[in-house]
């Protein structure tokens, strides 16, 4: 079965990941025995090897055996992370600049200072839909993430000023891959604007004339040092600034994943807004939570990722040799049938009780492994709190989700519900 795999394989699949997006790794599995953990195939001319399964998770983010430094598309680094960003790092340096972000996003004290701003961001979007506000949940998501993600940041600014930032950001989420089209020329000039005003944000830290309270983003970022002790230049530090905000704004596109999953099932809609109203918050709610969960599970915000096989590699009977690349099927792992019961069912009873997420080795929505010495996105918690957040607000029955728009183009990338999930104020009075 092995050879009849790498038969087929030498047929170049770069195509077809352009126009099969989302559907590309069950394309690929397609072609060997049930069940099997690697498939070879072939990537702009050279041979490759996807993986998935707990077994894929530990060879993917073995360090010793697959490294990630240029292995993503100069097109898809450049415009969403940024040059230099810590997601192309390896050793050392990626130990280091790991480090600050364990440090400023994913500690517990840090979860705390962003959870009152969710409220009350969510609450304000919450009270405009009940007021005949017609922003999708969506728009929603990317204005109220990204006001509460840079106040966080410790970012000056107007809530006007941080909602405009916040749609730059969002824009750039959006066009990142489609390469060459309209949209990713415009992702393109988001990123210059943005990185030219991080930047300035940094050098106005150093200088004096901008204060920045210990414990946030723009502090760590100004005074981050490199693993041999130099100061970032002040662009890759604003890189590293926009890095630690744009995250969370991009789990706008799960509030909206979230808004179609909670029309089709009122039943949890309506679970999720007793839950709500007992506790007085929109916040911390654990139906809220395992709901967001299973958004993640099946909506991840990409189908894969990339590394370097840095020498002969072999999984279930498929070998690779060094120098080649190794692409972990996330959409794949996290719906795998040997790794999840019932994996294809939308169903968030299954985080009903789960408080250490971390530990299921096949739940790889932001990355798998050890988030402070692998590649696991330390934004996790935060994306988590916000995503939940907005489920709560969402459930509230002083508003409806219209059913317009809910259909998914899953070739696209990134992708989400066509209307972003339109909310409207509810007909029916929530005390009847």
């Amino acid at each position: 079965m092995a050879r009849m795999a790498i038969s087929t394989a030498l047929r170049d699949d770069s195509l077809a990941f352009l126009t099969r997006g989302y559907g590309f790794g069950a394309h690929i599995w397609g072609r060997t025995r049930p069940g099997a953990r690697a498939v070879p195939l072939r990537l702009l001319g050279r041979r490759a090897l996807l993986v998935r399964g707990a077994e894929g998770v530990r060879l993917f983010y073995d360090g010793e055996r697959v490294r990630r430094h240029g292995a993503m598309p100069a097109v898809v680094q450049q415009t969403l992370f940024g040059n230099g960003s810590v997601h192309s790092l390896d050793g050392a340096a990626h130990r280091r600049r790991k480090a600050a972000f364990v440090e400023v996003a994913y500690e517990d004290e840090q979860v705390e200072r962003m959870t009152p701003l969710l409220e009350r961001e969510w609450a304000d979007a919450l009270a405009a839909w009940a007021d005949g506000s017609r922003r999708s949940a969506y728009d929603a998501a990317v204005g109220a993430f990204g006001r509460a993600s840079m106040q966080w940041a410790g970012l000056p600014g107007t809530p006007a000023a941080k909602t405009r930032w916040a749609a730059r950001l969002a824009q750039i989420v959006d066009g990142f891959g489609s390469p060459y089209s309209p949209v990713y020329l415009l992702a393109a000039a988001n990123r210059r604007w943005s990185d030219r005003h991080a930047q300035r944000l940094i050098e106005a830290v150093r200088a004096g004339s901008l204060d920045a309270a210990e414990g946030t983003a723009l502090h760590e970022w100004a005074s981050h040092r490199d693993e041999n002790g130099r100061l970032l230049p002040a662009r890759l530090a604003g890189i590293e600034l926009q890095n630690s905000i744009r995250p969370m704004i991009a789990v706008a596109r799960f509030v909206a994943f979230a808004a179609k999953e909670l029309h089709d099932r009122p039943d949890w809609r309506a679970r999720i807004a007793a839950e709500t109203a007992s506790r007085g918050s929109l916040t911390g709610g654990p139906l809220a939570r395992a709901f967001a969960q299973e958004v993640r599970r099946t909506a991840p915000f990409v189908p894969m990722l990339p590394g370097w096989a840095t020498s002969d590699i072999e999984l279930d009977g498929e070998r690779l040799p060094a120098g080649h690349r190794v692409l972990i099927d996330i959409l794949g792992t996290d719906t795998d049938d040997r790794s999840w019961p019932r994996a294809a069912e939308f169903d968030p009873a299954r985080f009903e009780g789960a408080t250490d997420y971390e530990a299921i080795e096949t739940f790889v929505p932001h990355g798998g492994a050890d988030v402070r010495s692998g590649h696991r996105c330390p934004g996790e918690k935060l994306a988590i709190a916000g995503l939940s957040t907005a489920i709560a607000a969402l459930s509230d029955p002083r508003v409806v989700i219209l059913d317009e728009g809910l259909d998914v183009n899953r070739r696209r990338l990134p992708t989400k519900p066509r209307s972003g999930g339109l909310v409207r104020a509810s007909a029916r009075c929530p005390f009847h």
